[in-house]
């Protein structure tokens, strides 16, 4: 029997592990727990994240909980090895880059065990990003190296990870948003066919309050009188409707908001995740920022990058009123199979 222990940190990471975990369930020989880094009362984890998400909630919560990242990686790890110590595990698997996740990879090595991770291959090339060095660290210590695509594949191979050891099993967020795309729920906030969806949740682009009025300037003024819907929560919500124009509404469940994003005209984000979906959508897309972990988005799908500028922002908003968006296609093994691959892999 495989005893697969699947680690997360952090409330976006549930959305990834969900098909792994119905894979997995449909898989003779192999069984799983699945561990949170964080409390069993943490506010972000509401009960419906886990019944749209079909999955059950976590079966044990390590209960850390604390602000400064050096402090949480050791309380991970302290931990995440006494759980090692208490449970019987022949692979852990590991989901993107937090800190959390590369104190768990740590410690998982340190008991000699089989380490696989989930969007494998991820770079900003900023090494002044806490999030670059737990990349790092995670693909240097795994045995496995699951990827979503070619580049994140050629990354970890200049680096210099052994091939057998990578594996391009396409983008697990695909998997979700096949399952789901017929249960899907429109939202209450929606009144008109014809919308633009904006999100916020970057640190440094709220922080700059100043460039960010700029750049809700360049989307109000360049809507073309289209409603702009943004699920907004904390500072991001207070600054939007401070500057007005924008129809800001409670943060989403994930059926409603995979409703929201898949009908919407445009989506303005600065969020990796919402620009991979809109990729899977077939849906115009404007980054905030000046680089994306999946150049594929970019490359072939329906994701342009604007940075932090209110200019190149106002220039693409533009296009896509004008309806010049460029052609896009699905990305190689975007197909919604990836937990499929990945357990595949995991029995052989």
């Amino acid at each position: 029997m495989k005893h697969i222990c699947i680690f997360t940190g952090a409330r976006p990471n549930f959305v990834k592990v969900a098909p792994l975990i119905r894979a997995i369930q449909q898989t003779e020989g192999c069984c799983y727990e699945l561990v949170y880094a964080g409390r069993e009362d943490d506010p972000t984890l509401e009960e419906s994240l886990f019944s749209d998400l079909q999955m059950p909630r976590p079966d044990v919560f390590l209960g850390v909980d604390c602000e400064n990242l050096n402090e949480l990686t050791g309380k991970v790890m302290s931990e995440f090895d006494r759980y090692l110590n208490q449970h019987d595990t022949n692979t852990v698997i590991v989901v993107d880059d937090l800190a959390s996740t590369m104190a768990a990879a740590i410690v998982t090595k340190k008991h000699g065990l089989r380490l696989a991770h989930l969007v494998a291959g991820t770079r900003s090339f900023d090494i002044n990003m806490p999030k670059e060095i737990n990349r790092l660290v995670i693909d240097g210590l795994s045995d496995l190296l699951f990827t979503a695509g070619i580049g994140s594949s050629s990354v970890v191979t200049r680096e210099g990870a052994e091939m057998h050891k990578i594996y391009m099993v396409g983008n697990i967020l695909m998997d979700s948003l096949r399952a789901n795309h017929q249960r899907w729920t429109k939202p209450a906030c929606v009144t008109t066919d014809d919308y633009l969806v904006f999100t916020l949740n970057r640190k440094a682009l709220i922080a700059d309050e100043e460039n960010l009025n700029r750049m809700l300037d360049a989307i109000v003024e360049t809507a073309g009188g289209r409603t702009v819907i943004a699920p907004l929560r904390g500072k991001a919500k207070e600054i939007v409707e401070r500057h007005g124009g924008i129809q800001v509404v409670e943060p989403l469940s994930y059926l409603q908001f995979g409703w929201l994003t898949a009908h919407a005209k445009g989506i303005i984000t600065d969020s990796g995740n919402v620009a991979e979906e809109a990729t899977f959508n077939n849906v115009p897309c404007i980054t905030l920022n000046s680089y994306t972990e999946h150049q594929e988005t970019v490359k072939l799908g329906t994701n342009v990058l604007v940075g932090e500028d209110a200019g190149k922002l106002r220039e693409a908003m533009q296009q896509l009123n004008q309806g010049e968006w460029k052609q896009a296609q699905l990305p190689d093994r975007w197909d919604g199979r990836t937990a499929e691959r990945i357990v595949k892999i995991l029995m052989e």
